[in-house]
C-alpha cells in the first residue's frame, strides 16, 4: 500500500536543508507521495528509512534506461493510463530491426538512417532511438561483425537479439559499455540469460506467450537478480495482441501489480508484412503503451508521422507547445521587409510562417513569449497586451534589422492597435488580417 505524504515525512530526516530542491522535508514527501520526486534527492535519509520509501517513492512502472552519454534514453516511470489525467513521461523509442545475415555493408547503412532520418519540429529534434540486431544467422562471428558495423556508424544503442548466450555473450564483449538491451529471456533459458545480464549490468528483456507466463518469468528473473526489465508480450497484428498490452499497464498502475510493472518492447517489424499495416501498428503502441517499437525500415516518408504523433502525445497536456522568443527569419528578409508580430503557441507560429513561406514575401517574424497562448487567449490573459508588446519589441533589437518603422498586429486584436502606437510613437501600427489564410495576399500587396 502506497504511503502518504505524511507518513513519508515521519520517515524523513526534518532537516529543511532544501539540497533535495524543495524548501521543506514536507514539501518533499507531498511530492514523493505523488511520484512527482525521487528519494535519492534526500542526502541524509537513513538507509533504514531509504528501504522502507522506496517502494513509495517508485513509480509503478520502472524506469530503464538504455544506452550511454547523448545516446542514452529512459522508458518507463509511466503513472497514468491516459495522458489528459497527467501526462505521459518517457517518450518510446523507435528502432530499425537488421538481421546479422545482411552483409556489412548493408548493416551499416541500415543502422545508420538512425541518426540520418531526422526532423526538427517546435524546436525539438525527433528521430529513431536505437538498433535491434537479430542473431538470424546463428553464428557468434557474424553477430560481432554485425555489432562493430554498427558502432562504427552510430553511438545509438543496441536491443541484441538472439537465444543463444554464448553468441550474445559474444557481442556484449563489444558493447556492453553502451549499455545495450539483450533479447530475450523465455521459460527455456532465463536463468543463464538472467546471469548475462548481472555480468555485464545491461536490462533484460523477456518474452512469454501469454501474460499469466510473463509474469511468472518477471518473478523469477527479479528473484535471479535482475531489477531492469523489458517485458515483450510478443503481440501480433490482431486485437488480443492490443488487449495484452492494454492489460499489462493497467495490472502494473491499477492493480500495483509489481510482476508486469515494467516498460515494454514490441515489433511491427514482425507482426506483419505489410507495410503500411505495420504503421498502423507502430502507431497503436505508441499511444498503447509500449516503449520500444522496433520497425523493419527506417522510411522518412513512414516515420516523420509516427514522430510528429509522438511529440504530440508526450508533450504535457498543462502546458502548451511553444516556441522561443524571439525574432524569426522567414525566407531572406533585408531592411525593407515587413515586421509581424504574434505569440509563442507552436501551433499559431507553424500557420502564420507557412502562410508567410506560401507569399514568398521575406519576413522578419518577432515571436514574443506569453507562455504559450495564441493571440486572443494571450491577449484575454493581459499577456499580449500594448505595454508588454512594446517592452518585447524594444528589447528585441528588430529596428536594428529594418529601415522602416512599421509592425503588423495580428488583427484579432485591432482595437489595441491605438494603445500600442502611443507605446510605440516611433513605429507605425499596422492592422494584419485576422486569418493567416489572408497573410499571402495582404504581404504581396505589402511588396507591390
Amino acid at each position: 500500500m502506497a504511503l502518504s505524504g505524511l507518513d513519508i515525512f515521519k520517515r524523513l530526516p526534518k532537516t529543511n536543508c532544501g539540497e533535495c530542491g524543495f524548501p521543506t522535508c514536507m514539501a518533499f514527501a507531498m511530492k514523493l507521495a505523488a511520484r512527482q520526486s525521487e528519494l535519492d534527492k534526500c542526502p541524509y535519509v537513513s538507509d533504514e528509512a531509504r528501504e522502507e520509501l522506496a517502494e513509495a517513492s517508485a513509480p509503478p512502472i520502472r524506469k530503464i534506461e538504455i544506452g550511454t552519454g547523448e545516446s542514452a534514453f529512459k522508458i518507463g516511470e509511466e503513472t497514468v493510463m491516459f495522458r489528459h489525467e497527467k501526462t505521459f513521461v518517457n517518450p518510446p523509442g523507435f528502432g530499425v530491426l537488421i538481421s546479422d545475415s545482411a552483409d556489412e555493408a548493408a548493416i551499416a547503412n541500415a543502422a545508420k538512417k538512425v541518426d540520418d532520418v531526422a526532423f526538427e519540429r517546435v524546436e525539438q529534434m525527433l528521430k529513431p532511438k536505437v538498433v535491434a540486431l537479430s542473431n538470424g544467422s546463428g553464428d557468434a562471428a557474424k553477430f560481432v561483425a554485425a555489432v562493430k558495423a554498427i558502432q562504427a556508424v552510430t553511438s545509438a544503442p543496441l536491443v541484441l537479439m538472439s537465444s543463444s548466450v554464448d553468441n550474445l555473450r559474444a557481442a556484449l564483449t563489444e558493447c556492453a559499455a553502451n549499455r545495450p538491451l539483450i533479447h530475450a529471456a523465455d521459460a527455456s533459458n532465463y536463468e543463464a540469460m538472467a546471469g548475462l545480464a548481472k555480468e555485464f549490468n545491461v536490462p533484460l528483456a523477456i518474452k512469454a506467450d501469454d501474460l499469466t507466463a510473463l509474469a511468472d518469468l518477471s518473478e523469477k528473473v527479479q528473484t535471479a537478480g535482475v531489477k531492469d526489465i523489458v517485458l515483450d508480450p510478443s503481440v501480433g497484428a490482431g486485437n488480443a495482441g492490443l488487449a495484452d498490452i492494454v492489460r499489462t499497464r493497467r495490472a502494473a498502475l491499477k492493480q500495483k501489480f509489481k510482476p508486469l510493472g515494467f516498460p515494454m518492447i514490441t515489433f511491427p517489424a514482425l507482426a506483419t508484412d505489410d507495410p503500411d499495416v505495420e504503421m498502423v501498428l507502430a502507431g497503436v503502441h505508441l499511444m498503447k503503451y509500449a516503449g520500444l517499437i522496433i520497425l523493419s525500415d527506417l522510411d522518412p516518408a513512414r516515420v516523420l508521422p509516427l514522430l510528429v504523433l509522438l511529440q504530440n502525445i508526450y508533450t504535457d497536456p498543462q502546458k502548451p507547445m511553444q516556441m522561443s522568443e524571439g525574432i524569426y527569419k522567414i525566407g531572406e528578409p533585408k531592411d525593407d521587409s515587413p515586421v509581424l508580430i504574434t505569440t509563442n503557441f507552436s501551433l499559431t507560429y507553424f500557420i502564420v510562417s507557412g502562410e508567410v513561406e506560401a507569399s514568398r514575401v521575406p519576413v522578419w517574424l518577432c515571436v514574443m513569449d506569453v507562455e504559450g497562448l495564441s493571440v486572443l487567449t494571450a491577449w484575454a490573459a493581459g499577456k499580449f497586451v500594448p505595454e508588454k508588446i512594446a517592452q518585447f519589441v524594444n528589447k528585441s533589437a528588430v529596428a536594428d534589422k529594418v529601415k522602416h518603422r512599421k509592425l503588423v498586429l495580428p488583427g484579432y486584436v485591432a482595437q489595441i492597435s491605438g494603445e500600442l502606437d502611443e507605446e510605440l510613437p516611433e513605429w507605425q501600427v499596422a492592422v494584419g488580417p485576422r486569418e493567416a489564410g489572408d497573410l499571402p495576399h495582404y504581404l504581396k500587396q505589402w511588396s507591390a
